[in-house]
């Protein structure tokens, strides 16, 4: 088992669970003591392909034996193979790549800041961003975050961030003035506890930033790289956005993130004007194109959607059966959450028990999040699981009732 909190030299920022794991196949995870776990967490939306997919092994083995490393003072043609990709499949004409989805926001706020000041409004800074919202762990994406319990002890928030509602076309309209720059939105928020407004929201915000000389920021970083059953999230909604964040499942595992962006919301940045050490590093774009490789095949977003509306049946059946421990299902594709009556963390740990791992978030919540070539079995074999743990959850619960 893994270190106690007393013993271990990692800084305690974790609550991690007293389990550890080895190696995984597909969407199992095996124990350092050999136990079999399902695994739906996906690293948090990560391994959209699994553990151990066999087609990014053989191309992050074959990119190990070739280059490591190397300066963005140089031409990547691996890199613009990939930024052409996304390109391709989305709204977007140029890509700045980085290591994370915090680092692809930070691009996407200097992109919009850099973009009204070079066309002569540098008091155009200030961003729309909405509650429930979770954008990352940096000042500036906590800033954005704009939630109390994520930003205690560090400071007054940086400067630039006007939080509103969400789904309130109301509030939106009356916090726009003459130093805002952009809205940013998550088109379904995940930690935030898997929870979107109306498509027609998304319409109204893109009408408001046109009408505005806005750009319109989408954080993709979780719902993109098929999610929700689209490439990117946006196509399902029906609303094009000017900038995009990636992340997450980009890379199938192997840290990645990136910014997209249209020729017109990137003209402001320039040599010098941004840059990362790493970002665009050979090993991550061989990890990015083979998961585009296996995601762009045909049929691979089919078979998501079919898990999704499989899954979602399935755990509705739950939730009729143990109205006293799971009361909703909500979300789009393989975002899955599962309001719970009882604490989400008694649940997430009663799955644990029952060797199914899951995720929470916020509106207690319990997140699934298989990975996107998980099997019809798979699904059975998960809700079993549920319901054992839902059985024992109530049982308890009657058990208390009766004292």
């Amino acid at each position: 088992m893994t270190a106690s909190a007393s013993t271990s030299h990692l800084l305690p920022v974790f609550a991690r669970a007293d389990v550890a794991f080895e190696r995984g196949e597909g969407a199992w995870l095996i124990g350092t003591d050999g136990e079999r776990y399902l695994d739906f967490t996906s690293g948090v939306a990560v391994n959209a392909l699994g553990h151990a997919h066999p087609h990014l092994v053989a191309a992050l083995q074959q990119q190990a034996t070739r280059l490591w490393h190397m300066s963005n003072l140089f031409k990547s043609p691996d890199g613009e193979r990939l930024a052409a990709r996304l390109c391709e499949q989305s709204f977007a004409d140029k890509v700045f790549f980085c290591n994370s989805g915090a680092e692809a926001m930070e691009c996407a706020i200097k992109l919009t800041r850099r973009y009204h000041a070079m066309k002569g409004h540098p008091e155009r800074y200030r961003i729309i961003t909405f509650e429930g919202a979770f954008h990352g762990r940096t000042l500036a994406t906590l800033a954005a975050t704009g939630a109390e319990k994520y930003l205690e002890g560090f400071g007054p928030p940086m400067d630039g961030f006007d939080q509103v509602p969400l789904g309130d076309i109301a509030a939106v309209k009356k916090a726009v003035g003459p130093h805002t720059a952009g809205i940013l939105i998550e088109p379904l928020q995940g930690e935030g506890g898997v929870r979107a407004p109306e498509n027609a929201f998304f319409k109204a915000l893109r009408q408001i930033c046109d009408d505005n000389g806005l750009l319109l920021i989408f954080d993709e970083v979780q719902t993109g790289m098929g999610r929700t059953g689209e490439l990117f999230a946006y196509k399902r909604i029906g609303v094009t956005p000017d900038v995009m964040s990636l992340a997450k499942a980009l890379g199938g595992g192997f840290p990645i993130g990136a910014c997209l962006a249209t020729n017109e919301a990137a003209s402001g940045m320039t040599p010098g004007s941004h840059g990362s050490t790493f970002g665009g590093n050979p090993l991550a774009v061989a990890a990015a194109n083979a998961v585009l490789d296996v995601m762009l095949a045909p049929g691979f977003f089919e078979h998501a959607r079919k898990m999704s509306l499989l899954l979602k049946q399935k755990l509705a059946s739950v939730v009729d059966r143990h109205p006293d421990v799971v009361a909703e299902v909500r979300g789009e594709g393989l975002l899955i959450g599962v309001r719970a009556v009882v604490p989400a963390g008694d649940l997430i740990n009663a799955l644990r028990d029952e060797k199914l791992l899951t995720v929470a978030a916020g509106d207690n919540v319990v997140r699934f999040l298989p990975p996107l070539i998980v099997t019809e079995a798979e699904l059975d074999e998960a809700v079993e699981r549920l319901e054992r743990a839902c059985g024992r959850l109530s049982g308890k619960i009657r058990a208390e009732a009766a004292q």
